[in-house]
């Protein structure tokens, strides 16, 4: 049971409502946190408009799925069961493999994901868990995988963005939505 009632959609701001229209049509239902976010109007534009500053950034190298990676990766290491669950749904539909998100999960340095990617999750891990200790031999690593610069600033945005979500959905006690957990586990029906 979360700790802070959800808002009734219909008494939310005409912005916020008509976006969280939008992801329920296309989702086919509302994720929790549209909802325990809306409770406070200009907090939840805040965030969504950096989550999209973040995850819908065109000019980087990472792809939907490796962003995913790290917000999955991040999230069980601040133990944060919501973020786990829904993004590792969203991760298992954007790299079309069922089994990534638990790997990732548990542990992503034994996980069916590239060098490259497992470059990447080393470098978010230490940005989530021991930020103060990078240096510029992390930068160098993640050159060698063809990252720059910017790509490098994204996955420490990403995992920092994502350490407050976590943060967030733990102490509201924010549980997943049921449909969450099937979400890329099973081929749609058509």
């Amino acid at each position: 049971m979360p700790r802070y009632p959800l808002p009734d959609l219909n008494t939310l701001p005409p912005d916020i409502r008509e976006k969280i229209l939008e992801v329920q049509e296309k989702s086919g239902f509302v994720p929790h946190v549209f909802l325990m976010l809306a409770r406070r109007p200009a907090e939840w534009r805040a965030f969504f408009a950096y989550h999209d500053a973040l995850m819908l950034r065109a000019e980087s190298s990472l792809t939907k799925g490796e962003r995913e990676m790290i917000i999955t990766a991040t999230s069980a290491a601040n133990q944060c069961l919501y973020c786990v669950v829904a993004h590792g749904a969203i991760l298992r539909i954007y790299e079309k493999k069922p089994l990534v998100a638990d790997q990732v999960a548990v542990n992503h340095r034994k996980a069916d994901i590239s060098p490259r990617q497992r470059a990447m999750l080393d470098f978010a891990m230490k940005v989530c868990l021991h930020s103060h200790s990078v240096e510029d031999a992390d930068f160098a690593a993640l050159h060698a995988h063809g990252f720059d610069d910017e790509d490098i600033w994204d996955i420490a945005g990403i995992t920092g963005f994502f350490g407050l979500s976590n943060r967030v959905a733990n102490v509201s006690s924010m549980m997943p939505n049921p449909e969450f957990y099937l979400l890329g586990r099973v081929p749609k029906s058509t």
